[in-house]
């Protein structure tokens, strides 16, 4: 655990807006992999400071799990199955079996992805709830900003602020 340091929560405030930014690049309701890893590994940054782990100490990481993902372990479930119990299953049984990973697999398609994975709109609810947490340390007058500083760290992250809740909108 280490001390905020006015320089460092200036510096989140930039990455928050630049996130909230390349965050609007993707569709709301995919996941994107690379956006759930770089969310993790920051949330694991944001984790070492004290006075975020108490408002931010529950926040969950990103799931980067794809509906090709969920499809391709279905289908290698349904390989598996057939090897294993392939011969002990008669011909009508097999066709039977294939019919249903095809049913099963279309209906897996169809599936919203935020039930198994993170979303881009749920990410940007997540980076939501960071700004939010920085924005009220910020007005608190805790970190001690000059007034150029201050206003220059607010703009920030009001940008973030206004992005996010116009993506979270947008995708609704």
């Amino acid at each position: 655990m280490s001390e905020l340091t006015r320089k460092e929560f200036y510096q989140l405030a930039i990455e928050c807006r630049e996130r909230a930014l390349d965050l609007a690049r993707h569709d709301q309701h995919r996941v994107v992999p690379a956006q759930c890893a770089l969310f993790n590994s920051w949330l694991a940054e944001l984790m070492r400071y004290e006075r975020l782990v108490l408002s931010l100490g529950k926040l969950e990481r990103a799931r980067p799990i794809t509906r090709w993902h969920v499809m391709g372990a279905t289908f290698l479930l349904w390989l598996l199955f057939v090897f294993i119990f392939g011969s002990q299953i008669p011909t009508t049984g097999q066709r039977v079996l294939s019919f249903a990973l095809a049913g099963l697999l279309i209906l897996i398609y169809f599936v919203p992805e935020r039930l198994y994975g993170t979303t881009v709109e749920l990410l940007e609810g997540k980076m939501l709830r960071v700004v939010e947490t920085l924005e009220k340390i910020l007005l608190s007058q805790e970190m001690g900003f000059s007034e150029a500083a201050f206003f220059q760290v607010k703009e920030n992250l009001q940008i973030a602020h206004e992005e996010l809740r116009q993506q979270i909108h947008l995708a609704h």
